[in-house]
């Protein structure tokens, strides 16, 4: 079956990785689970994008692909009441007009708290904050690969992962290959004209001639909950690409127990691929009709306050006990702004309907 369909059924059918497991935390950490430093750098968007909507009578947080809801868990235990000291003008304390929602297909987990809501689609009429973490790498999308007569569809056996070519690629899925993964036409040319090994059909199975993950399932995604946000903010945050520099064979991989491991679509593993980020972007810009911001998870964060220096020595002889804690918190943001690691993710802004005093302007 094409990838699209059998990543669908090994993630989100009825014995699917992210329905029937533990949980994405058993498997792989992100940031939200890394540190509650990424749980307090939202609350201080959110402070902000209260003031910009004119502290709304009710303030949504709408996390998509909220896993077991570990975000919104970390902004009921504290950052949304401590926000409300943050924003001293708002006439009611954010934290009692903020609705928690998370979005998932999986079933809603038994000790969520009774403050969080839970649904399996976007809600509509969004005025506050609609985030996706991580949650775009995981939108089922098809690989194609490109041979003498044009992009072809990988096949993949659902049990095995071993792939062979299909049918051709439909007219829309050929329009973004040629808008958003040139570097693989240029590829091609390069081997056609050193006489490469394109006709050999163990080339495709060897990728060396290169393969194309077709992003146009997560533009339609991310379009589509932008849609849903009447004034707000719509935040991604994934790992990602940029059209200057896909990568030749692709990012499809998996995860299992926080080991990363063959992508068999067989619902033992997670499958994911890097996401087209300015692709995404340019999507959701067409329909908010305002420009987005489109930053690294490490410019994100310390735009908001988290620098990850660490505490002065002379901290240590005054007081033993805080500069421990200093620097563990210090530790814990220079996690999340590795630029090697989670703070090499990008933060995609998305403003609708709001304007947000040149926080988000790109």
């Amino acid at each position: 079956m094409r990838w699209r369909d059998a990543m669908d059924r090994a993630l989100y059918g009825p014995e699917g990785f992210f329905v029937s497991g533990a949980g994405p935390a058993a498997h792989f950490r992100t940031s939200v689970h890394a540190s509650p430093v990424f749980s307090s750098c939202l609350v201080r968007l959110l402070t902000a994008l209260d003031r910009a909507l004119g502290h709304p009578p009710r303030l949504d947080v709408v996390d998509v692909g909220a896993g077991q809801g570990e975000l919104l868990r970390a902004l009921l235990a504290g950052p949304t009441t401590a926000a409300a000291h943050l924003s001293p003008a708002a006439p009611v304390p954010l934290a009692d007009r903020v609705r928690l929602t998370a979005v998932e297909r999986a079933p809603r987990p038994q000790d969520l708290p009774a403050e969080i809501h839970w649904t399996d689609e976007v809600p509509e009429r969004i005025t506050g904050l609609l985030v996706a973490t991580e949650w775009l790498d995981n939108v089922p999308l098809d690989v194609a690969v490109h041979i003498a007569d044009g992009w072809r569809y990988l096949l993949v056996n659902p049990t095995t992962g071993e792939e062979s070519t299909g049918a051709p690629v439909t007219p829309d899925d050929a329009a973004w290959l040629a808008r958003w993964w040139p570097t693989q036409g240029s590829l091609i040319k390069e081997f056609a004209s050193a006489g490469g090994p394109e006709s050999d059909p163990n080339s495709l199975i060897n990728r060396v001639v290169g393969r194309a993950e077709v992003g146009r399932s997560r533009d339609e995604a991310w379009a589509d909950a932008v849609r849903h946000l009447e004034r707000g903010l719509a935040l991604a945050v994934d790992y990602g690409h940029l059209r200057d520099g896909r990568p030749v064979d692709g990012t499809l991989t998996g995860y299992r127990g926080g080991r990363q491991v063959p992508p068999v679509p067989d619902g033992s593993c997670d499958v994911t691929a890097h996401v087209a980020i300015d692709s995404v972007a340019s999507a959701g810009e067409r329909v908010a009709r305002c420009a987005y911001t489109l930053i690294s998870q490490r410019e994100a964060l310390r735009a908001v306050g988290a620098d990850g220096g660490r505490p002065p020595l002379s901290l240590a002889s005054r007081d033993p006990a805080g500069y421990v804690r200093a620097l563990a918190a210090a530790s814990a943001v220079a996690e999340l702004t590795d630029p090697a690691g989670l703070g090499g993710h990008w933060w995609l802004l998305q403003p609708v309907g709001v304007d947000m005093d040149g926080v988000v302007a790109r």
